[in-house]
């Protein structure tokens, strides 16, 4: 497979492959014309330099006998969350233009399969990418096996691995700050408790600005649309005071505004909602949704970085580094009525 082949089954010119490809930030492209050209790279199994094609295809004279690998291990199916399938998409292209194959995509479910596992165990990768938190047992089965690994997350977790890390904990703090300085009291959180950065940082964050401390509006549910859905659901007819949601992720978010709009509360007249991901969804709900935004293309793109250096330096000392978040303003929030806070 060669650039002139890929830029026939996409219905572009050779020069605008290798831009997309070799300079992906040139903006070669729309966003369309790029994902097709990367789909087809995925399919065919296309590596963008002549060294790595030699590798792939084993030629005679090469200095390697085998190709280079990486593989990844989520905490969701890549193809059903948008948050990480930015982020492997951002990893597969580093890897790409580095001469490296993501040889696999398994989620932490998939590795409870028997023969998955044992799949995992014996195609050997050079290095590995673990993106989000994983268990203890999952931790320590990985280990056992691999000997180079990432971790990429919102997470911060105790380990010797190299991390890329976005900073939950403080997005999170920025999302309620943000609500309260609009005039929010009774702000709620729809998400997961357990071990989670984002729910600590919704909870100091309500502490430090002396927000009332209510239990009944922090909703334990999945990080989905379903799981929105349904915390809202049950917020909002309990007959709880709430202003504003805080959605740990977003998902979450518009899965809240659905079951919102489906109660008659009108966003964000009678209700405001933030997320976290910045997902392109997100863009499109109505009304468009207020976010902060995780660069999760960038994430994948330093997971590749990292790994690789790891990889082919011998590296011993772990790495750890941390990409800024922004707040993205749009229509999902907005200043409380007098009468829902009548403390205003």
């Amino acid at each position: 497979m060669t650039m002139k082949e890929i830029a026939s089954l996409a219905g572009v010119s050779a020069s605008t492959v290798s831009r997309v490809i070799n300079h992906p930030d040139s903006k070669a492209a729309s966003k369309e014309v790029e994902n097709k050209i990367w789909q087809i790279v995925r399919e065919t199994g296309y590596i963008p330099n002549p060294h790595a094609r030699d590798l792939k295809l084993h030629k005679p004279g090469s200095k390697h006998s085998s190709e280079k690998t990486i593989g990844c291990i989520l905490a969701r199916t890549h193809t059903s969350d948008p948050f990480f399938s930015k982020i492997t998409r951002g990893i597969e292209k580093e890897a790409l233009r580095n001469g490296y194959v993501v040889k696999f995509i398994y989620s932490y479910h998939d590795i409870q399969n028997p023969d998955i596992r044992q799949a995992v165990c014996e195609m050997k990768v050079d290095g590995l990418a673990i993106l989000g938190r994983p268990d203890s047992k999952t931790r320590s089965f990985l280990k056992a096996n691999y000997s180079r690994i990432i971790y990429t997350g919102l997470n911060n977790i105790e380990s010797e691995f190299d991390q890329i890390i976005c900073n939950a904990y403080l997005a999170s703090k920025t999302a309620v700050s943000y609500l309260a300085e609009l005039g929010h009291v009774h702000i709620a959180y729809l998400g997961e408790r357990k071990n989670e950065i984002r729910y600590r940082g919704y909870w100091d964050a309500v502490s430090q600005l002396a927000l009332p401390l209510n239990r009944e509006l922090i909703v334990d549910t999945p990080l989905s649309v379903e799981g929105g859905c349904q915390a809202t659901r049950k917020l909002l007819l309990s007959g709880c005071k709430v202003t504003a949601l805080f959605c740990a992720n977003d998902l979450t978010a518009i899965g809240a505004i659905k079951a919102a709009r489906e109660l008659n509360r009108k966003i964000p007249d009678e209700l405001s909602v933030i997320g976290i991901d910045d997902i392109e969804t997100g863009q499109y709900t109505t009304p468009m949704l207020t976010t902060i935004h995780v660069p999760m293309e960038d994430l994948g793109i330093m997971t590749a970085k990292l790994l690789i250096d790891r990889i082919e330096t011998g590296r011993r000392i772990p790495m750890k580094v941390e990409l800024p978040f922004q707040l993205i303003r749009r229509e999902s929030c907005a200043v409380p009525k007098r009468e829902q806070n009548p403390d205003l």
